[in-house]
């Protein structure tokens, strides 16, 4: 009789994600360089040039640095939080499911928003959690009912809070005020807060002065806006005592050296985001319009994404894929009805649209 695992992983489900599925790709018979990706919320216009150019210097016969301390010190400096209130990981998803690991025990409660990103559930579940769902309605245009998520907090008494903001998939923003009332009201509650799209909301609060709180968790990617998703990497910031219990936690050299080199030249491009994202801010505004004028409904949004209603998910992706475009289908977010998209280069956009057109003349 083989070997069991932990009860926990009987009914677990994997998390969906954008981005290509290679056996799907070959399977369709599609070459993965000639498909246009809209599915994945990065920065069309990077990585920077600095990064291609410098990651050729880094030192990759030696072990990492488990401590990120060149990275950390950058971040230091740039966010102007002391380096031991930042810990620096594999990417957002490794901090995610560490934080679950030591904050939460079979039978703790977690409260996760839904619509929201599906490994908050996995890493809870993970953990044997007890989740607690609260729901965000389209015909609400997505906003967060902040007085029934306190009430909520105040009746279940939860271990843990998680949230995106701005929100993955809706690109809806909560202010300042609006995560203050929750932490207020979560004072027994890790308030975990993950910013991995703040970069890309026009003129966002900075939550690193909310790092007084001893129950805030915020988690950042450094993937989406320097594109650098393949190489895995962000950070968390938070009182020194929970950066602490993360780090007794945290696998060693869990961060390879050229993503660590990599999050330094980033962090050393002073221009490359604001030129960037002013483009593509630009980019999405006029996307949204053109798909607009194709009587397609779209949810306003704060991130550099957006929620298209497109009647039948997979069928739109399947039909869109066959003409070597992918779109996020949102049926795994309970969205069945929605697509997300990330705009692209100019290029890239005029092809969705044009795309759209053809299938909308031949429906």
């Amino acid at each position: 009789m083989p070997i069991s695992p932990r009860k926990e992983l009987s009914n677990l489900v994997p998390a969906t994600h954008g981005s290509p599925d290679y056996a799907e790709m070959e399977r369709l018979g599609l070459v993965l360089e000639e498909v246009i990706d809209f599915s994945v919320c990065s920065n069309p216009f990077g990585p920077p040039s600095s990064i291609r150019n410098g990651l050729a210097k880094a030192v990759i016969d030696k072990y990492p640095d488990t401590e990120a301390s060149e990275l950390r010190a950058a971040l230091s400096l740039k966010l102007g939080v002391s380096p031991q209130n930042i810990l620096v990981g594999n990417g957002s998803t490794e901090l995610i499911r560490l934080a679950a690991l030591v904050y939460f025990s079979p039978d703790d409660t977690v409260v996760i928003i839904k619509p929201d990103f599906g490994e908050y559930e996995v890493a809870s579940r993970l953990c044997g959690a007890r989740i607690i769902h609260l729901i965000v309605k389209p015909e609400d245009g997505f906003r967060l009912p902040l007085d029934k998520l306190v009430k909520l907090i105040r009746k279940h008494k939860p271990k843990g809070l998680f949230l995106s903001n701005p929100n993955n998939p809706t690109g809806q923003y909560l202010s300042r005020k609006n995560i203050e009332t929750i932490l207020d009201a979560s004072s027994e509650c890790l308030v975990i807060v993950d910013e991995a799209y703040v970069s890309f909301v026009e003129n966002a609060w900075l939550s690193q002065d909310l790092l007084e709180r001893d129950n805030l968790l915020i988690l950042h990617s450094m993937t989406k806006d320097y594109t650098l998703p393949g190489l895995r990497l962000g950070y968390a910031m938070a009182n020194t005592e929970i950066i602490a219990n993360l780090r007794l936690a945290r696998p060693p050299w869990s961060v390879n050296t050229i993503a660590l080199k990599a999050g330094v030249l980033a962090l050393q491009d002073t221009e490359f985001l604001d030129i960037s994202l002013k483009k593509l801010r630009w980019e999405r505004d006029s996307l949204v319009a053109k798909i607009g004028h194709l009587d397609l409904q779209t949810v306003p949004t704060q991130a550099n994404f957006f929620l298209v209603k497109a009647g039948n998910a997979r069928q739109f992706r399947a039909k869109l894929l066959e003409n070597k475009i992918l779109v996020r289908d949102c049926t795994s977010f309970g969205l069945p009805e929605y697509v997300r998209i990330a705009p692209r280069t100019p290029e890239e956009n005029a092809k969705l649209v044009t795309t759209l057109k053809e299938l909308n003349s031949k429906s």
